[in-house]
């Protein structure tokens, strides 16, 4: 499967541009989704930045909803270049095309290290923490010789299988995703995996710089795991594991899934067993991967905003006329939400309002903090 795109017909978004976009998702309630749908109704991140205090008042906030202070912004980009870092934008020509086409694909990340390894074809593997020598023998195995054979390796740089990919990987290019700021190392155990990375592959995070992980960012983190990969193996995981969520977040994604099958008298089986069970490619060595992904060669995955990659002052589209009153669109929409997530397209369904108008309605309880939004385009109050 060919998820490169041509590259060269992305223009360079301006540094200001950038600010604006970074401004924009460390705002309150914009999560990856709404700063997606922003950017959709707005021609740029500028002007979307003064619209959220009203967008927000219309959709029923009190306190009024104040952007993150461009002061703010402008020191965490002086200290990510301080450290030679990059900033990696929703949008822009250095944002990985196959992360881009996921639904909640993060509006930016911080990179240190060789930002050229994202335009190469991705290859993720993930397992256990506490995984058995054989694990770590076969995970490192297979990252070095699908490495030989063209692909960038990544994974999570946790303890266990994770650290033998990105070992295995090292000499071909290797691509560490961390649940907390590109500049923080966990497990610290791993701080000389971290330093070599940094020498010949990449560091990445969507998190701000100094972010100490926590539980509820790996699952953030995993799906850009999946997402920047044309398929995940998985090697040893338990039926608990944070691995069976990547592989979950991998199917939703469109992403191939592999898994190692193993005895069942170990518990670190169940998990690949589960998975081949439902379908996952049963892997013994590289050579089935291999296989599979040159079946998928010509396929080609489709960016559904290819419009934010031919960003220009003028191109956002007009989605509502500025004088139409959605005081009656607001009532319906807040009439058919509840607390249990209901499909976009139902409430589309069930109401007489173009979708734009339903759009631009919950933009505004969003940005409100009355509802959240869910996988599969699903959306609930709070």
């Amino acid at each position: 499967m060919n998820f490169i795109a041509d590259q060269a017909n992305r223009p360079e978004l301006s540094r200001a541009e950038k600010i604006a976009r970074l401004q924009l998702c460390r705002s309150e309630n914009v999560g990856p989704i709404t700063f997606r749908q922003l950017l959709l109704r707005f021609t740029s991140a500028v002007e979307a930045l003064e619209a959220l205090p009203e967008m927000a008042r219309r959709g029923g906030r009190k306190k009024p909803l104040k952007a993150t202070k461009k002061s703010d912004i402008l020191r965490e980009l002086d200290a990510l270049e301080k450290m030679g870092g990059h900033l990696i934008v929703y949008g822009d020509s250095l944002y990985p095309p196959a992360l881009a086409a996921t639904e909640d694909a993060p509006p930016v990340m911080m990179g240190l290290g060789h930002l050229h390894l994202l335009e190469k074809n991705n290859f993720a593997i993930v397992g256990a923490r506490n995984s058995s020598a054989v694990g770590l023998r076969v995970a490192e195995t297979i990252a070095r010789e699908l490495g030989t054979a063209g692909y960038i390796l990544s994974s999570g740089m946790a303890r266990g299988i994770d650290a033998a990919v990105h070992r295995g990987a090292m000499a071909t290019g290797t691509i560490a995703v961390l649940a907390g700021g590109a500049d923080v190392i966990y497990p610290r155990e791993n701080r000389q995996i971290y330093q070599e990375i940094i020498q010949t592959g990449l560091i990445l995070s969507e998190m701000p710089l100094g972010t100490q992980p926590q539980a509820r960012h790996f699952p953030r983190r995993n799906r850009i795991i999946s997402g920047l990969a044309l398929g995940l193996l998985v090697v040893e995981a338990t039926l608990k594991s944070g691995s069976l969520i990547t592989a979950r977040l991998a199917l939703e994604q469109g992403r191939e899934v592999f898994a190692i099958p193993g005895s069942p008298m170990d518990p670190r089986a169940a998990g690949p067993n589960s998975l081949i069970r439902q379908g996952a490619v049963l892997t013994e060595n590289s050579g089935d991967i291999l296989d599979v992904l040159r079946m998928m060669e010509d396929k080609k995955i489709s960016e559904p905003l290819d419009d934010l990659f031919t960003y220009s002052p003028h191109s956002g589209p007009d989605i509502l006329d500025q004088n139409e009153n959605l005081d009656q669109a607001r009532l319906a929409i807040r009439e058919k939400l509840s607390h249990t997530a209901v499909a976009i397209d139902d409430l589309i369904r069930l109401t007489d309002y173009s979708p734009a108008q339903i759009q631009s309605v919950l933009l505004e309880l969003e940005l409100a903090g009355e509802i959240v939004r869910h996988a599969g385009n699903r959306v609930s109050y709070c």
